[in-house]
């Protein structure tokens, strides 16, 4: 393998691990978005390391999701009532700490869009 195709990969394998890990940070911070973070992070793997990709798809909290995202572009419909009730709850605890009206409506317009997203997925069987 020359220099060029071994820089590449080392590339894609840092970006891979560091959208994995803001994919995780973003579970629990409401406006980072996980799922694009972790797809970033399947894209970035199926690239640079089969080893690596086959970790993330066989994953057991993330892999079910991403083999399903990718695969058909669904979700179940448990992961959509998780993830729009988590939205909502953290959108409305973060805009109770917030005094801003202008932020508070900033939220409610990335709240609306992630949730119009999520309901355009199909829905698994």
């Amino acid at each position: 393998m020359y220099t060029g195709k071994l820089l590449k990969k080392y590339i894609l394998i840092t970006v891979g691990c560091l959208s994995l890990v803001l994919g995780i940070i973003g579970i629990f911070i409401p406006l980072l978005p996980t799922v694009p973070f972790l797809l970033l992070t399947a894209y970035c793997f199926t690239r640079s390391s089969n080893r690596m990709y086959n970790w993330l798809i066989n994953h057991k909290t993330f892999g079910s999701y991403i083999y399903h995202y990718q695969t058909y572009r669904s979700i179940s419909r448990k992961s959509k009532l998780l993830a729009l009730t988590f939205l909502w709850v953290s959108l409305g605890f973060s805009m109770f700490l917030l005094p801003s009206l202008y932020l508070h409506l900033l939220l409610v317009t990335i709240g609306t869009g992630v949730t119009l997203y999520i309901l355009s997925l199909r829905t698994l069987k």
